[in-house]
Parts: structure tokens; C-alpha cells; sequence
């Protein structure tokens, strides 16, 4: 049909079947930022805001966002993973978020990393917005993939 992968060759939705594919290290890098008055990141970088330490609330909800993201995202895989990372960098007026998640298995984990940045940046949000409502999550975007048959990519800077 299309060349897609999710789907058949009648063009409806299917789960690619991994079983035959080898087992090999995966690991994905996905970054986005939130924008947000000066206010508002001094709250939520020290952790002063109305409802406590958002780095710390923000990082749990991006991991369990990527255990979960088999569930959230209707033909992804559910993944056994390895490990998962949110990392915090304060910039002039915006928060990056940096999202590592890394298994082994037979299919790749960039929806996982996506997963993780993107729940790390609505919960820099939720936690914010008493101070700032104007805030705006941006530049969601896988970085890096390593392993599986397509080797390494990275995105151009």
C-alpha cells in the first residue's frame, strides 16, 4: 500500500509482528523545551512554586509516562525497559528537558523517550501555571536511536 509499517495490505491499522526480529541494545534521546516568564522559571527551578519542587514531580512523570506508553499510543509495543532519564537544563527564558530511555528487545524505544519529554513538559506546566499561563511547550523531538536493524541516527543540530 503505502509503505507504512502500521499498515496492512488493505490500508487498515496493525501492530507490526517483532517476534522474528533479533533482540538487540535499543536506546533513544528526545528533547523538547517550555518557554515561560522569568517568574516562573525561578519558581519552578528552585522549586518555590505554589505546589513544590516541579523537577522532581516532572521527572517521576516522565518516567512512568514511559512505562506507560504502550498503553497511551495505540500500536506501540509494550516495552520491558532498562532504564529511563529525565535531565533538567535552565535556559534564558525556558526549560529543556531531555528524555534517555534504553531497553532490550525487538523493536525500538523513541515513542518511550517522546513519551517521557513530552509528560515532563505538561507537568513543568501544570506545576507552573499559577505563576505563568502563558507558558509554551516547544521543539518536542527525537534526537537519537541506537540499535535495532537501522543502526545509529542522530538528528541534525
Amino acid at each position: 500500500m503505502s509503505g507504512l509499517t502500521h499498515l496492512d495490505e488493505h490500508g487498515a491499522a496493525r501492530m507490526v509482528d517483532v517476534g522474528a526480529k533479533p533482540e538487540s541494545q535499543r536506546r533513544a534521546v528526545a528533547e523538547g523545551r517550555i518557554r515561560m516568564s522569568g517568574q516562573a522559571l525561578a519558581a519552578l527551578w528552585d522549586g518555590t512554586g505554589p505546589k513544590g519542587d516541579a523537577l522532581a514531580t516532572a521527572r517521576i512523570a516522565g518516567i512512568m509516562a514511559a512505562k506507560k506508553t504502550g498503553e497511551l499510543i495505540p500500536l506501540c509495543h509494550p516495552l520491558a525497559l532498562d532504564a529511563v532519564t529525565v535531565a533538567f537544563e535552565r535556559e534564558s527564558d525556558a526549560i529543556r528537558v531531555t528524555a534517555t530511555t534504553s531497553c532490550t528487545g525487538r523493536t525500538g524505544v523513541e515513542m518511550e523517550a517522546m513519551t517521557a519529554a513530552s509528560v515532563a513538559l505538561l507537568t513543568l506546566y501544570d506545576m507552573g501555571k499559577a505563576v505563568d499561563r502563558a507558558m509554551t511547550i516547544e521543539g518536542v523531538r527525537l534526537i537519537e536511536k541506537l540499535g535495532g536493524k537501522s543502526g545509529h541516527w542522530r538528528a541534525e543540530p
